[in-house]
């Protein structure tokens, strides 16, 4: 009998593109039901394509649900998550996991209290060029890691009326640093844990209704790694993007972004290539680019079916999501008071 999941808010638009994919492939038990958005005319759309009923809350989708998805705007994250867990449902949230670090540890004391499965959703962790180079990094193959730089960017400037959606509100998102600079962040997290400090800047250069359209975090590790998280949100061209260097070797990334992706290639070109101390040349991982960034995201939904299924263990586990959110946190309060700061520093809790 196949799963039956409920979508709770359609705001965030990459539920579109693996649920499609879910929709596509039966065979991987899961079938939509009910959906829901406090938007009623998005609600009805939204349902419209999934081909599913739009319903007056959420806790009537819940009631129809063995899960629940939620990709509703930010600000409603750790509420939705609560009824769902409450409720004994298996949970999906899309990133970023909330606004505020209370809001993070309601989430986490719901999903303990009620030992319901929760996976937040982060497409780089399930990306195949993203998990060979985690690979490299945790076997020893490149040696003692001394620098990664991701570099993460978005054109919104490019997209007409990006300026008044959701993602630049202070209520619904923070604003779309927080939102977006989550990706990069949680990667890092994900590849090497919670690092110990940070040192962030960000400014607003193109459009004062874009607020933190680029800003920079530079983490440091106890055994000295430093991690830079480099991210524009008004970028018009990219090809690298993520650059490893270890005491045995190097690795870079072309093509890792929404940018980058989408933009014509040297013939030739690998995805991603290493070299190590000795080499005479680059080596290919093989490990091809997709065409378009809309097949990373659209590829989350055999992961999270495999979840529901049981099948999987959490793409980002409840605390994992926590702490990637504290490190963003952190980034803010080293912004504001600029200074550099520890992520466990206590004023995550006030930004």
């Amino acid at each position: 009998m196949a799963i039956k999941v409920g979508i709770l808010g359609f705001a965030h638009g990459h539920v579109g593109s693996y649920g499609a994919q879910i929709m596509q492939h039966p065979e991987w038990g899961l079938e939509f039901v009910a959906g829901w958005d406090h938007d009623a005319g998005r609600a009805e759309k939204s349902c419209a394509n999934f081909k599913i009923p739009a319903l007056e809350s959420p806790e009537a989708v819940i009631a129809l649900s063995d899960a629940i998805i939620v990709s509703s705007e930010t600000v409603y994250h750790a509420d939705l998550v609560v009824k769902a867990a409450d409720a004994g449902k298996k949970i999906i949230c899309y990133k970023p996991m909330a606004l505020r670090m209370e809001e993070a540890d309601r989430m986490v004391e719901a999903v303990e209290r009620n030992k319901v499965p929760f996976t937040l959703g982060y497409q780089m962790r399930v990306d195949p060029q993203n998990i060979r180079m985690k690979e490299l990094i945790t076997d020893g193959t490149l040696g003692k890691i001394c620098l990664f730089r991701r570099r993460h960017c978005l054109s919104t400037h490019l997209w007409g009326n990006f300026e008044d959606t959701w993602h630049n509100s202070a209520f619904y998102n923070r604003d779309i640093f927080a939102d977006d600079a989550s990706h990069p962040i949680d990667m890092m997290n994900w590849i090497f844990g919670v690092p110990e400090t940070v040192s962030c800047e960000l400014s607003t250069v193109v459009n004062p209704k874009v607020p933190n359209d680029v800003g920079v975090s530079t983490f440091k590790y106890a055994n000295g790694t430093i991690c830079e998280i480099s991210c524009c949100f008004s970028c018009c061209a990219a090809e690298i993007t993520t650059e490893i260097y270890g005491s045995k070797g190097s690795v870079q990334q072309y093509y890792g972004d929404g940018v980058s992706t989408g933009l014509a290639r040297p013939e030739g070109q690998p995805g991603l290539k290493w070299m190590l101390a000795g080499d005479k040349a680059w080596t290919d991982s093989g490990i091809p680019s997709p065409a378009g960034h809309g097949e990373r995201i659209a590829a989350q939904g055999e992961q999270f079916a495999a979840f529901l299924r049981g099948e999987r263990e959490p793409v980002c586990s409840v605390y994992e999501a926590r702490n990637s959110l504290r490190m963003v946190l952190a980034s803010y309060v080293s912004a504001k008071y600029g200074e550099r700061v520890r992520i466990d520093d206590p004023r995550v809790y006030e930004i």
